[in-house]
């Protein structure tokens, strides 16, 4: 029998709905899976392809083990599982009788019965392929967001879709000590140049209060003068 090139992702779907529907369905080892190609075996569980490429896991004799697509093909409909029997050892021939001696006086002694030797068939155990060690998997990535918006500066972080920290506002300090951190061109001066911006507003308001501050208590003065 001809072992085809391997599961395709149709045929691993079709496996798939036959196990939903309580169907175990013969599959043949292809030459990938080595000294059982040819064989047949019955898929009795999918797992998960993302853990490891052999999710497939077939029936063969009494082992119950994981293979890849790669290693199978869809068993093509009559055929039955094919154990491969050892080949009996061939039986020794008896060893030649020399002819009888024709001597006076002396007794003839009779041969010794030869007892042919018994050959005991032994069945050959299952052929055990090594399982992978599943790798386990990293754990997710992690993401922290400085952000300018609106006059002020947040900070956010993110592990995989979970958020470990909403966004919250830091001082602009403390921002510019963050940056200082990352050494990628331009960053830095971008967020500097944020800064002078903001430094230079708070400077123009910050004189504009003062002059009417001014104004104020020259009014306020006057008035004390007027009692």
């Amino acid at each position: 029998m001809d072992a085809g090139q391997g599961l395709s992702t149709s045929e691993v779907q079709s496996i798939r709905e036959s196990l939903a529907a309580g169907r175990k369905p013969r599959v043949v080892f292809t030459a990938s899976a080595g000294q059982i190609a040819g064989q047949v075996g019955q898929v009795i569980e999918l797992t998960d392809p993302e853990v490891s490429d052999e999710f497939v896991v077939v029936r063969f004799g009494r082992d119950e083990l994981p293979f890849s697509p790669a290693d199978l093909a869809v068993a093509p409909k009559g055929v039955t599982r094919r154990v491969v029997e050892p080949k009996p050892e061939p039986e020794p021939e008896p060893p030649a009788v020399a002819a009888p001696e024709f001597v006076l006086d002396t007794p003839r002694v009779p041969a010794q019965r030869q007892e042919e030797p018994k050959v005991e068939q032994t069945e050959k155990p299952p052929v055990r392929r090594a399982v992978k060690a599943v790798k386990p998997k990293g754990p997710a990535g992690l993401t922290v967001t400085l952000a300018y918006a609106d006059g002020e500066w947040t900070v956010a972080a993110q592990q995989g879709s979970k958020a470990l920290a909403k966004p919250y506002v830091v001082k602009p300090a403390e921002a510019l000590k963050m940056v200082g951190l990352v050494d990628v061109p331009g960053v830095q001066e971008a967020v500097e140049q944020i800064l002078g911006t903001e430094r230079a507003e708070a400077e123009q308001q910050a004189e504009k209060l003062r002059a009417e501050l001014a104004e104020i208590e020259a009014r306020l003065a006057e008035l004390r003068e007027a009692r």
